[in-house]
């Protein structure tokens, strides 16, 4: 089987884990672990990273760090993976749920300030929900596949509604807007190293900020919050979401590769660009021109997509369709869906994403391509 977007381990990964499990530091506290932070808060351009066990905890946390409530409303994309939303519910909160952009398929940021408009007020410096009187101290932005929305207008319309931004940026590592990197806009943003991501750690996250106590919070509750370093003691309710040594070793040595993993990615989408234009009514995601994207998971859509998914997959190309729709999930289906034309579900029913490893052959890329023309 072609993998859609496989693991890639040229590199040291053997070496690092070997270390790990010859020195019996295998567990949540190691050396990987601190260099792995480093490494991203210095290619993010943030000042503090702290480690976990995934995206999905990272969001987690970040969430209760921003002091999101029972109760409250969260603001976030239709379009997602469901990890998303699913943070937000971890909290007790909602989400208000906000259409895709049929072109780029971000949230529709015209249809966010019009629900910001008419749908809410602000009140002792927060915002609220007029209709249920929630408060919404959080909007949840996520870059999908990689791409990111108008970053400016969003900053200027939290900042306007009194909204703190956490960036879902779990599929942007190497994503830039304005040479400025995914997950360093808001208060708080997030990386996942899910064995499909461009880097991978098996399973893993990360969170960066600038803020130095928010960083120490961060760390303390991922580490059950314990508060002495002999005694059992722990000052608040915390959790077992830190990331072991053995996958930051893992994930060390990847990095070291990411520019190389962030160069193929740009052949990869240069490529299907190339081969597939004219092809049918096959289009592209767009991309501002202020946004450098990593094209983690090259995507294109059609009308033809369940052919094309049919064809590939039979071929042993794995491709899979885009995330159903948050709106249309039994657990999300009464939640806030703020839309005119229900363009996530457009998108839904005619995206699908291509084989895109980075250690993917060129000769295997022109086979993918081949297969899909044959459906037009």
């Amino acid at each position: 089987m072609l993998l859609l977007s496989g693991p890639n381990m040229g590199g040291n990964e053997l070496k690092y884990i070997t270390e790990c499990i010859e020195t019996g530091w295998v567990s949540s506290v190691g050396s990987y672990v601190d260099q792995f932070e480093k490494m991203t808060a210095e290619f993010a351009g943030a000042k503090y990273a702290v480690a976990t066990s995934s995206g999905t905890t990272a969001l987690h946390i970040c969430l209760l760090m921003l002091g999101v409530n029972k109760n409250d409303l969260v603001i976030a994309p239709n379009v997602t993976f469901v990890a998303t939303i699913n943070t937000i519910t971890y909290t007790g909160a909602s989400p208000v749920l906000i259409d895709a952009d049929e072109n780029t398929w971000q949230m529709d940021l015209n249809l966010l300030e019009e629900f910001l408009e008419t749908e809410t007020e602000i009140r002792e410096n927060f915002c609220y929900h007029k209709k249920s009187g929630k408060r919404i101290p959080v909007i949840l932005p996520a870059h999908i596949l990689g791409n990111m929305c108008d970053m400016e207008r969003l900053l200027n319309l939290a900042h306007k509604f009194h909204l703190t931004i956490l960036e879902d940026s779990t599929e942007a590592l190497g994503s830039f807007y304005n040479g400025k990197h995914a997950g360093t806009f808001g208060k708080l943003g997030t990386f996942s190293y899910n064995g499909n991501k461009i880097i991978t750690t098996g399973g893993g996250g990360m969170i960066v900020t600038d803020d130095e106590k928010l960083a120490k919070e961060a760390k303390h509750l991922t580490t059950q919050a314990k508060a002495d370093p002999m005694e059992y003691y722990h000052d608040e309710i915390g959790y077992n979401y830190r990331l072991v040594n053995v996958s930051a070793a893992m994930g060390v040595a990847q990095m070291e590769q990411l520019p190389v993993f962030m160069k193929r990615k740009k052949e990869i989408i240069a490529f299907y660009k190339s081969a597939l234009n004219g092809v049918g009514d096959i289009t592209f995601q767009k991309v501002d021109e202020k946004v450098n994207p990593n094209w983690w998971l090259p995507t294109i859509k059609t009308e033809k997509q369940k052919e094309i998914l049919h064809l590939l997959n039979a071929n042993k190309m794995q491709s899979r369709p885009f995330w159903i729709p948050m709106n249309q999930l039994p657990m999300f289906r009464k939640e806030i869906y703020f839309n005119h034309n229900d363009r996530s579900d457009h998108i839904y029913q005619r995206c699908l994403s291509i084989p895109c490893s980075t250690n993917i052959r060129d000769s295997e890329l022109e086979a993918v391509a081949t297969e899909i023309k044959k459906v037009f």
